[in-house]
């Protein structure tokens, strides 16, 4: 069990004093009916009165279907075991312990200076030391609960613990320990997003770490399958990610919410128990026991490859299939088991090209600058540990739109030094990131841009940066080969061509560079074409 990066699903409401505290410490309560209950732990042993039939409005409608009460309570509340008088409450009697595990209780904590928790920071865009952290550093607390709080359809316990032993750890996590010798380091070590004023995001480099940290893990084969826990606009690209690099014939799936764990109607609870649910069952597997589904997403009881699903919603059932062709791998079942009803064609996990143990420890980048010229350097990418953080591909995604174009001179060709950004761009990897490539988000299927755009993009390919070509949006057809110096990017989504373009990168390196990048030969073009092919085979198949 993986703890991701800006997970909701492991983000719980701000920690709001209770009107019970702020009675007993003389402050305005809150103007609510209730107060709300938080999950906390009892210290010391405590004797409970129980009212019969509380538990439902029409409990006690079945009253003689029941064995008698333990005991009654008077007008006093002194207990009684026999009935004193016609009208006494019948209890039940509970002994609470702390090795019970949590109960829901009024929290009473305040803020240093005796005033009340109002939300998470101290005050409004208090800075980090200041403010308190809704995450969860990883998933044990959130699978207790779920399984202390949740029930069944049918009002037994929900079954984890039951039918399975989980090991958390903590992989680019949403929360962190930022007290003691080994303090974390907010937007270092891990990654929120609430409060607002705080968010933070991972980079390349955490995401080589957590690779590694997957795959070391999964090496042992001690695991019947890895759930991985993200926020939900990104989840779909971690997990298609790993399942293009991690080694593995277990399942891989991954989860998300839209709302808070223990707020109204939170999905992740759910999301979790079926992740559980589809992996226990076997479904997953081929007759040799080995995944034949590849890495997945997990969400409002469907089973989508990762590759073909997006996010489009803040809201369950938010998620569609991306690209047009299938997508759904399989359905929760409702109450029967999960049933399989579609087996993507593409390769994955342990049957990637892309895999870790099969990618090369160096390939060829690439330094220099397109004015004095772009020479290839070695660049070791993967050691003892796996990926090397340091040397992880930066691929750019630059998107298409109309009446956009300003280099488009009449009887002229594209002026392509008015593409500034990209251009930047290749003068920046080149100084500094020996792996580089972009992204074209072009005309739907097609990927085409306008012809500055696309100049200027051919100046990268010269320059020894691939380019993939992806429709616009959630494209439904497939962006064919109009020039086989560019990459096709099929029915992919720009963000999943992205991650396939860094994989790619990190097996076959850069592609060989021109002499003048704005003006390459004929054989110059030729080889480009013999390198481009062999990145076009990788993405017609994974």
């Amino acid at each position: 069990m993986f703890a991701g990066p800006t997970a909701t699903i492991l983000n719980t409401p701000d920690l709001v004093t209770s009107n019970k505290a702020r009675v007993r410490h003389g402050l305005p309560p809150r103007p609510a009916r209730f107060d709300v209950l938080r999950p906390q732990r009892l210290a010391a042993p405590a004797t409970l009165y129980v009212e019969a039939f509380s538990a439902h409005p029409l409990e006690g409608d079945a009253a003689g279907l029941y064995a008698p009460p333990d005991g009654w309570l008077d007008q006093e509340g002194a207990f009684h075991p026999e009935r004193p008088f016609e009208g006494a409450t019948p209890v039940y009697v509970v002994e609470l312990d702390p090795a019970d595990g949590l109960y829901p209780l009024p929290y009473m904590g305040r803020q240093a200076d005796g005033t009340a928790w109002e939300e998470t920071a101290a005050t409004p865009f208090a800075p980090p030391g200041s403010a308190r952290q809704t995450f969860y550093p990883d998933a044990r607390r959130l699978y207790e609960e779920i399984e202390r709080f949740g029930l069944d359809d049918h009002g037994t316990p929900v079954a984890l613990g039951s039918v399975a032993d989980f090991d958390f750890f903590r992989a680019a996590p949403s929360g962190g320990y930022t007290a003691g010798p080994d303090a974390e380091r907010l937007g270092q070590d891990f990654f929120v997003y609430y409060p607002y004023h705080l968010q933070s995001e991972p980079g390349l480099a955490d995401l080589a770490r957590a690779t590694n940290q997957v795959q070391a893990v999964l090496a042992t084969g001690a695991y019947a399958g890895i759930q991985w826990l993200e926020g939900s606009p990104t989840v779909d690209e971690t997990l298609y990610w790993l399942g293009l690099v991690v080694d593995t014939t277990v399942p891989v799936v991954g989860h998300a919410a839209q709302r808070r764990h223990q707020s109204l109607s939170a999905d992740g609870d759910r999301n979790v128990v079926d992740g559980v649910k589809f992996i226990v069952s076997g479904v997953a597997l081929d007759e040799r026991g080995e995944d034949r589904v590849g890495a997945c997403v997990i969400v409002d009881e469907l089973v989508y490859a990762a590759r073909d699903v997006t996010k489009v919603d803040a809201r369950p059932g938010g998620y569609e299939v991306t690209g047009g062709h299938g997508g759904v791998v399989a359905d929760l079942g409702g109450y029967g088991p999960p049933q399989v009803t579609y087996l993507p064609a593409r390769k994955h996990t342990h049957r990637s090209e892309l895999r870790l143990s099969v990618l090369p420890e160096q390939v060829t980048g690439l330094t220099g600058s397109l004015a004095t010229g772009v020479l290839p350097v070695d660049v070791v990418t993967k050691n003892a540990d796996g990926l090397v953080p340091a040397a992880m591909p930066h691929v750019s995604i630059t998107k298409y739109s109309r009446y956009a174009a300003t280099g488009a001179h009449a009887g002229g060709p594209p002026a392509t030094d008015e593409e500034v950004e990209i251009l930047a761009r290749i003068d920046a990897n080149l100084a500094g990131t020996p792996l580089g490539g972009f992204v074209c988000e072009g005309m739907s299927p097609f990927g085409m841009a306008d012809p500055t755009r696309n100049a200027a993009l051919s100046v990268a390919v010269a320059a020894g940066m691939p380019v993939v070509r992806t429709g616009r949006g959630n494209t439904g057809g497939m962006a064919y080969r109009t020039d086989p110096t560019f990459i096709s990017g099929n029915n992919l989504t720009a963000t999943k061509a992205r991650m396939l373009l860094m994989a790619a990168l990190l097996k076959l390196g850069a592609l060989p560079p021109a002499a003048d990048p704005f003006a390459p030969t004929p054989d110059e073009r030729a080889a480009t074409e013999k390198a481009v092919a062999r990145y076009q085979e990788l993405f017609d198949t994974h």
